[in-house]
Formats: C-alpha cells, structure tokens, sequence
C-alpha cells in the first residue's frame, strides 16, 4: 500500500470536510439553545402578563362581590366571606398542586425543550 498524491489529497478534502461538518453542527447547536431560551423566554414573558392583568381584573372581582354581599350581610362579613373563598381556594390548590399545576408545567416545558 503505497500513499500517492491523489490519497493524500482525498484524505486532506475528507478533514476538511469533516471540519466543516463539526463547525455547522456547532453553529447548529448555539441556535438550537438560542431559540429555545427564546421560546422559554417568551412563554415566562406571557405568563406574566396575562398573570398581571388577571390579578388585576381578581382584585376588582372581589370587591365587587364584597359590595354586592355587603347589604345582606355587612361589608365586614362580606369581605371575609370573599377571603374566606380565596382560602378554600389556596387549599385547593395546595392540595392538587401536583395534578393542576406540576405537571403540567413539566409537560409544557419538555414539549418546549424537546421539540426538534
């Protein structure tokens, strides 16, 4: 097995080649991960503001349920009576975390991460 020039020569275009291949899989990789911080960014971004005006549109919810229950029982007693709500409402939450809010959270974030 003698090495010509032609071997060599293939050899040298087959390297380089391959370099090329390792650097676009590389700039391939970097806008993978940009564009997935990007999408992670933007739902982050959503969830709050649709959280923001949703807690807003919550506050006016409920003191306009307190003022609505405030002539038939009190206003002191209709304002608790809507934070007494809210409390069966956290301990719903707590007690249903792992079904309402983990999982799927985790799904949401692992069909975002993992999407190709």
């Amino acid at each position: 097995m003698f090495s010509t020039d032609k071997n060599i020569d293939t050899i040298a275009q087959l390297v380089e080649v391959i370099r090329h291949y390792i650097g676009l899989q590389t700039k391939y990789a970097k806008l993978d991960v940009i564009d997935k911080i990007v999408r992670l960014l933007t739902g982050l971004i959503m969830v709050a503001v649709l959280s923001l005006l949703l807690f807003v549109a919550l506050i006016y919810l409920s003191f306009s349920a307190a003022y609505a229950l405030a002539p038939h029982m009190g206003e002191a007693w209709a304002f608790a009576c809507v934070a007494g709500a809210y409390f069966v409402i956290l301990m719903l939450c707590i007690m249903f975390r792992k079904k309402w809010i983990e999982r799927p959270l985790v799904r949401f974030l692992a069909s975002m991460l993992m999407q190709e």
